[in-house]
């Protein structure tokens, strides 16, 4: 008989590449101008990698600094997983590579690809097997470069998208920290969004942007009542939104069709741009840093996109 435990996020940490990149300087390589871009998405800035900043050293950076500030020992990090969708490679994953960057010696490592879910995904993951006592600590991981996969020439995705990575240590709890996932997927839809080869030959970001919308307003709200009943708390009981950073518009709507105050999401999208599976930690990680939230306050998260998938969760604020 298995024995399950509770479990939590012991410790966040994020890296955002450090070329900052405005609208002013996209709308000289697109066709729209800075005023479109800001009342189009809400977007003001966001951050693109160099060549040195790879998706593995990214994840590197911020999953070294998830282990400092968790205090614990490398050797008991038994799990990485890396959640990603922009990898050029596809064999080998990179969670092996990352684990062995940072110094986890006896992590088991895998990727995980549900796009914008993939945090949410991960982090299920690793709280399972941390409950079920498969792991004593364990290193979730969203990093993308996104920049790498969009046209210049399709202002709807060129402008949105942003790099970075953001990580959580999950770890054993006397409670229940991390709420059950309430995940879900409607691949009939999978072309909606996704990288697709062009008429050029290359491979680029594309999305229905419409649909896009309709779908994930229409579809995440009872995704977040189910998520709430779920972990057994009413929907007056979260204190915190961080839903993915898809646009702007897509995050007020959701937070209006839910009831929420709008003091209450977090809105990293303006600042850091649409990172697809870093985008949940980034924002959940700018909420702990600007100091508003308090340790132990309920937080809905919500991952959402290509695929499509979504899933849903709500945790306890490290």
């Amino acid at each position: 008989m298995l024995t399950t435990h509770g479990s939590r996020i012991a410790a966040l940490a994020v890296y955002r590449p450090a070329r900052l990149v405005a609208n002013e300087e996209l709308s000289r390589r697109t066709t729209v101008s800075p005023e479109w871009i800001e009342s189009r998405t809400g977007i003001k800035t966001r951050h693109h990698a160099d060549e040195q900043e790879t998706i593995a050293a990214m994840a590197t950076a911020a999953g070294e600094k998830a282990v400092v500030e968790a205090d614990i020992d490398p050797a008991e990090v038994d799990l990485t997983i890396v959640a990603s969708a922009t990898r050029r490679v596809r064999m080998p994953g990179v969670a092996p590579e990352v684990a062995s960057r940072i110094g986890l010696p006896n992590s088991g490592a895998y990727d995980l690809n549900a796009v914008c879910a993939g945090f949410t995904y991960s982090l299920a993951m690793a709280s399972n097997a941390v409950r079920l006592g498969e792991a004593r600590h364990a290193l979730v991981i969203g990093a993308e470069r996104t920049s790498e996969w969009i046209d210049p020439n399709d202002p709807d995705t060129f402008v949105i998208f942003g790099d970075g990575a953001g990580a959580a240590v999950v770890s054993r709890s006397d409670k229940a920290g991390i709420g059950p996932a309430v995940w879900g997927s409607d691949g009939a839809r999978h072309e909606v969004l996704g990288i697709m080869e062009k008429d050029d030959g290359r491979e680029y970001v594309t999305m229905n942007g419409p649909l896009v919308y309709k779908w994930s307003t229409a579809t995440m709200p009872d995704v977040a009542h189910r998520a709430c009943a779920a972990a057994g708390v009413a929907l007056e009981d979260i204190a915190w939104f961080v839903p993915h950073q898809a646009n702007n518009r897509i995050i007020r709507t959701l937070t209006d069709n839910l009831g929420l105050p709008r003091d209450r999401v977090v809105n990293d999208v303006v600042d850091t741009g649409n990172t697809s599976a870093a985008s949940v930690p980034l924002a959940l990680n700018r909420l702990k840093e600007s100091g508003r939230a308090t340790p132990g306050e309920k937080v809905l998260l919500l991952g959402f996109g290509a695929g499509l998938t979504y899933a849903g969760q709500v945790v306890d604020m490290p």
